[in-house]
């Protein structure tokens, strides 16, 4: 060991570090931190290296955290294990005057590198528990989301949907679990999808659950906007042509297209409509959009009996999928996210019961209703006692509510609702 010397790193020290990184994490599994913050710190931050005859034999890697100091790195060559106290102390001296007053380490189930780390003093905490998460949008990918009018989603969307349990086990099973366990779906020879279809009456949460698919995934979501599309000078069948091109620098995201019969409706007829050529357009888009990894594209439409046969076909759309309206489990959770505070004597299942058939658009507006009615009674009947100030209740009653329901025409007909169940039959690919 005399002839092992110390001294801070160089940057010509980078294939050995390299080297010892690789081996540690062959011998004692990954480390916590990866290859590419063990090097930025030998460059930034501090890092002392071994070296026996010219060769690299040892190193240890550290950065400083405010008022704490972080052993990022702590390498060893075979059969120069004993350097480990040696090289903790030498970064611990290199680390002096910094302003630290702790020096902490986070391992691996390593032995010798915990026989090491005691050996110059650590000591090891119990009961604590190591967390990490990867971030879903790296840096380089906002400024293009922003582009896009894209944005990351909150994780709680899929969890919000109350109810619909037979929609949500078929899009977790079809659509989630396929996409976000790409190795699972490999061994048993699953393609994970890229490309769905959601249709369904109008109201039905079509919206609502693309946008809790990519919160599950969590993947970036962009909506495109055909109408918004139309002004751009290129026309637009050429802007969508430029969007998609974008899209496909992200790394993963989920593309949402709502109404999308607007722009992939029937095609035929003298002359042929403008829109053929936004079609044409799409069709082409849409196979190239499959061959990349990492990305959905969710179209929805409320009447797709107006599509384009082509487009529906086969290897386009791995899926066309119903979405139809809430049952009851899910009117009561729509129900209750629209009750203020002070209608605490709602007899809600008597509400949900009398609102069958409603769309979570119709709930909205009837809650919305009875809430307002019930403020205007209210502040009449404080004028009329010439207590404007001091308004009497609490809130909407069950009667409010029901009253707000029965004066509420649902969006979706028996007619549309039979109409439905047809689609389902005949066009649906579940």
């Amino acid at each position: 060991m005399s002839r092992v010397t110390m001294r801070p790193f160089h940057a010509d020290d980078v294939e050995g570090v390299l080297a010892l990184w690789e081996a540690s994490s062959r011998s004692a599994g990954q480390p916590v931190y990866g290859l590419a913050e063990v090097l930025a710190s030998c460059e930034k931050d501090h890092a002392v290296v071994a070296h026996d005859a010219g060769r690299l034999v040892g190193a240890v890697v550290g950065r400083a955290a405010h008022a704490q100091g972080w052993v990022v790195f702590l390498g060893t060559a075979p059969g120069h294990e004993a350097l480990g106290p040696r090289l903790l102390a030498a970064l611990e001296r290199e680390m002096t005057g910094t302003g630290l007053t702790k020096l902490s380490a986070l391992l691996a189930d390593d032995q010798v590198a915990l026989e090491a780390f005691a050996r110059q003093g650590f000591t090891i905490q119990k009961d604590l528990h190591y967390l990490e998460r990867d971030l879903p949008l790296q840096r380089a990918e906002v400024a293009l989301l922003g582009e896009l009018g894209g944005r990351m989603l909150s994780r709680d969307r899929w969890d919000a949907i109350g109810g619909m349990t037979e929609e949500k086990s078929l899009l977790e099973r079809r659509l989630v679990v396929p996409l976000a366990h790409p190795d699972v779906a490999d061994r048993f020879g699953v393609a994970p999808p890229r490309a769905v279809v959601l249709f369904g009456p109008p109201g039905t949460g079509k919206t609502t659950f693309a946008k809790a698919i990519a919160s599950r995934l969590e993947w970036p979501f962009v909506e495109v906007f055909p109408s918004r599309l139309a002004a751009d000078p290129a026309g637009l069948a050429g802007a969508l042509r430029e969007t998609f091109t974008k899209i496909a620098a992200l790394e993963h995201v989920v593309v949402f297209i709502d109404e999308v019969e607007e722009i992939a409706g029937r095609r035929g007829g003298e002359p042929p409509s403008p829109l053929q050529g936004v079609t044409n357009e799409l069709l082409k888009i849409i196979p190239a959009f499959r061959e990349q990894p990492g990305r959905l594209l969710v179209c929805a439409t409320n009447f797709i009996r107006a599509i384009d046969g082509a487009f529906l076909r086969h290897g386009r759309f791995d899926y066309v999928l119903p979405i139809g309206l809430p049952d009851a489990a899910a009117r009561h959770a729509i129900w209750q996210a629209y009750l203020p505070a002070g209608a605490v004597d709602v007899d809600l299942a008597e509400v949900v019961a009398h609102s069958e058939g409603f769309s979570p658009a119709d709930i909205e507006f009837a809650a919305r209703r009875a809430s307002q009615a019930a403020m205007e009674h209210a502040l009449a009947r404080a004028a009329e006692s010439g207590s404007s100030g001091d308004v009497v209740g609490d809130g909407p009653t069950t009667q409010d509510y029901l009253r707000a329901v029965a004066s509420t025409r649902a969006t979706v007909s028996a007619e549309t609702a039979a109409e439905f169940a047809e689609d389902i039959t005949t066009l649906a690919r579940l």
